[in-house]
């Protein structure tokens, strides 16, 4: 018999580390350091500290550090990534990536001593595909905003150990075999009720 009255979810936190155990990125480009909510499928809730020291500052630009725009979008896709990865079957082996990127917005500049509050809400979701909307914030301004499409796909490492790959159109010499999304690229509604 199902519970009548399940208990409603509580929003999880999540610190470096676990961060570490969901996404394969790594130093220079980890853009988020702490899970501060999330709850599953719908949304979650990260930071990032901005300091004089991230890598790019030193040539974006030497006399008026601002963080790339483009990087805040991918601050963006990370949080998605720790919401969305682990609800996927297999999900050691696979990888979130861009399928497009949609009404990108840049609001104001960040710069070193920022703290970057980044709030994605799932807009439709499938193992095999979502689409989601982000908002990163600072002091409460609204910094960069985005709508991005993501699709999964095996990692490298698990690509030579599961046979041949699909092509997904000529890949450039020297290049290894390109990887086409799998699976159908519509999305379901998800419902936040």
């Amino acid at each position: 018999m199902e519970d009548e009255n399940p208990r409603p979810e509580v929003p999880r936190g999540l610190d470096i580390r676990q961060i570490m155990s969901i996404l394969p990125h790594r130093y220079p480009f980890l853009l988020i350091d702490r899970i501060l909510e999330s709850t599953s499928k719908k949304r979650i809730v990260a930071i990032k500290n901005v300091t004089i020291n991230e890598p790019f500052f030193q040539g974006h630009f030497p006399d008026y550090a601002i963080m790339p725009g483009v990087l805040m979008v991918e601050a963006i896709a990370q949080a998605g990534g720790v919401l969305l990865l682990p609800e996927v079957p297999d999900h050691e082996h696979k990888l979130l990536v861009f399928s497009g990127i949609d009404r990108v917005r840049f609001r104001r500049p960040v710069v070193p001593g920022d703290q970057l509050r980044i709030e994605v809400d799932v807009l439709n979701w499938r193992p095999l595909a979502a689409r989601i909307e982000g908002k990163v914030y600072v002091e409460g301004k609204l910094a960069c905003e985005a709508t991005i499409l993501c699709a999964v796909v095996p990692r490298p490492s698990s690509i030579a150990n599961d046979g041949p790959v699909r092509q997904a159109g000529p890949a450039p010499a020297g290049a290894g075999p390109a990887v086409e999304p799998v699976g159908d690229p519509s999305l379901e509604s998800v419902s936040h009720e």
